[in-house]
């Protein structure tokens, strides 16, 4: 019997900040980080003793973790956490900080993601990943993400009939948003032309299909409701979350993830459905898996993801609006902060601080991540539905 689980009443989410990404960079992760702090605490307004909780995530912040970078950055904490799950750190972030406040473990915690990007990082990060990677996968050749996603993205086209058409829409559609992103690395407008004969890169996946490592940082706050209010702070209220790990093992390779688990739990606690969504901020590091999260989110069936696709424009003023800011693919990846980048934007939205990016009457988002890929499928999902205040 599953327990009935607490909801996040009075504890929010505040203060979305980005570090302008880059393509490469000469600092430490700990500069990236400590950057994103410092922002944090002008733009509360509140001194950097007083946040009391910390969450990190970051791949370059090695041999530190989370306790090496409080003596860097001159903190001393009562709550710690250390998240290293790719792109599904930013929603167990949240997760993890909601209750920690909710519990009176800590006031403020400053949950903050990012990485550096040296010109042969992206290379050392990749043969150190994971032990599978380094036993199983990179002394064959096949290391990095494009392999995996090349076999993730050819087996969905065999099931489900999905084209290069299909997944080029999606490109094309967040590299629009994109344009509207003051931190976009991606300048220029992608055609579907263009999409279509760019350079293969491990078939059937082409250049665009591809995400582009580079530094940065993202973090936001979480605090309840009466702090961010005397702060005079916009906030976003928590409906619901879910996270679930190595999910489905027994399928021969990753078709489904572990949303479906946990999907009917995350929206009954949240009280709304996805007809009540009004935007989607999914992990992209690839477009395989935007229309996986599509599906396995409810909606539209399994399976059925590339009509969904034809059918919806994904644009700030069309259809379904999805990753407003361009997403990881027009974006860059700064690393860890690829699973907070999402969450920023999904805070700025339901704040009416999106600027160029803000789609209108945004009330209820979707934030979705997806994490630590070994081989043939990811290993950690999670979600987030977020709310505008009522006040």
């Amino acid at each position: 019997m599953t327990p009935t689980r607490t909801g996040y009443q009075g504890i929010v989410a505040t203060v979305p900040v980005t570090i302008p990404y880059v393509r490469y960079s000469i600092h430490s992760a700990h500069w990236w980080l400590g950057k994103a702090l410092g922002a944090m605490v002008r733009d509360a307004g509140v001194a950097k003793h007083d946040i009391d909780g910390l969450c990190v995530s970051s791949f370059t912040l090695a041999p530190d973790t989370a306790v090496g970078l409080t003596q860097h950055l001159g903190m001393s904490p009562r709550w710690l956490d250390h998240i290293p799950m790719g792109g599904a750190s930013g929603v167990i972030a949240l997760r993890r900080a909601a209750r920690a406040v909710q519990a009176g473990d800590a006031g403020i915690v400053a949950c903050v993601a990012g990485d550096t990007n040296h010109v042969d990082s992206f290379r050392h990060t990749v043969s150190q990943f994971s032990r599978f990677a380094q036993d199983a996968v990179y002394p064959y050749g096949a290391g990095g993400p494009n392999a995996s996603f090349a076999l993730l993205t050819k087996n969905y086209m065999r099931q489900t009939g999905a084209t290069r058409e299909d997944f080029g829409k999606l490109c094309v559609a967040q590299r629009d948003n994109a344009l509207r992103f003051a931190h976009a690395l991606m300048k220029k407008p992608l055609s579907l032309r263009q999409y279509l004969d760019a350079r293969q890169i491990t078939d059937p996946i082409h250049l665009f299909d591809c995400v582009m490592p580079c530094a940065g940082a993202d973090a936001f706050l979480v605090m309840r409701e009466e702090k961010a209010q005397a702060l005079k702070l916009p906030f976003v209220r928590i409906l619901s979350t879910i996270e679930r790990h190595n999910a489905w093992a027994e399928d021969p390779m990753q078709f489904r993830g572990g949303w479906t688990m946990d999907r009917d739990a995350f929206y009954e606690h949240a009280g709304v459905g996805p007809g009540d969504i009004d935007f989607m901020q999914a992990y992209d590091d690839y477009p395989v898996i935007n229309m996986m999260q599509i599906e396995d989110l409810g909606f539209c069936e399994k399976g059925a993801a590339p009509q969904f696709v034809r059918d919806h424009t994904f644009t700030i003023d069309g259809s379904f609006p999805f990753n407003t800011n361009g997403g990881q693919l027009s974006v860059g990846q700064a690393g860890a902060a690829g699973g907070y980048l999402g969450m920023v934007e999904a805070m700025r939205q339901l704040t009416d601080s999106a600027g160029a990016t803000q789609v209108a009457k945004a009330d209820i988002g979707l934030v979705s991540g997806f994490g630590m890929i070994n081989y043939d499928r990811g290993i950690c999902t999670a979600a987030a539905l977020l709310a505008r205040s009522a006040a």
